[in-house]
């Protein structure tokens, strides 16, 4: 029954764990943790692998070191300056795409509330409708907001990297 559970809450977190083939059971005493980073020392680690619906746990107590890979990517020695210049180009169209998104959802749920307050024979100006329409485009707002100063920056930095490119050639 164990083996079950065990081969159950594997399979739950390697499918939810789609960037890594790989996690790590740490095991100290009688506590059980798992991770998708190397354990630390004072726990024993088991490697399962998920390939192919296949689980391979193996023990390896040899610690991997993992590195982040937003520092690997702007760290210019290990990236090309015209990749980078690639990346930082389809983030920017990733979080466009984004605030497209987030605009296709505010409309359904604005669709939402005006559905509630039509069956619930309210009028358009009732105050309990016109809060949850503020809220809901607060929300939104915020979140657009976010978006686009995370493009500000973006762009600013795609500027500066063009900028340093031409400087160098």
């Amino acid at each position: 029954m164990a083996k079950v559970i065990f081969t159950i809450i594997c399979l739950a977190v390697a499918s939810t764990a789609h960037a890594k083939s790989s996690i790590f059971k740490c095991t100290k005493d009688q506590k059980i943790v798992f991770s998708q980073q190397s354990c630390p020392e004072e726990f024993r680690q088991h490697k399962i692998e998920y390939q192919l619906g296949i689980t391979t746990e193996t023990d390896s107590d040899k610690r991997i070191t993992t590195q982040d890979p937003l520092q690997a990517l702007l760290n210019k020695k290990t990236i090309s300056k015209e990749r980078l210049l690639q990346l930082l180009d389809s983030e920017v169209y990733r979080l466009r795409q984004e605030n497209s998104y987030y605009e296709i959802l505010r409309a359904s749920e604005l669709q939402k509330l005006e559905r509630n307050r039509y069956w619930q024979k309210r009028e358009k100006t009732d105050p309990q409708y016109l809060e949850s329409v503020d809220e809901m485009n607060q929300h939104f707002d915020q979140l657009v907001k976010a978006n686009a100063g995370a493009i500000d920056v973006l762009i600013a930095r795609k500027h500066l990297i063009e900028k340093e490119a031409a400087k160098t050639n």
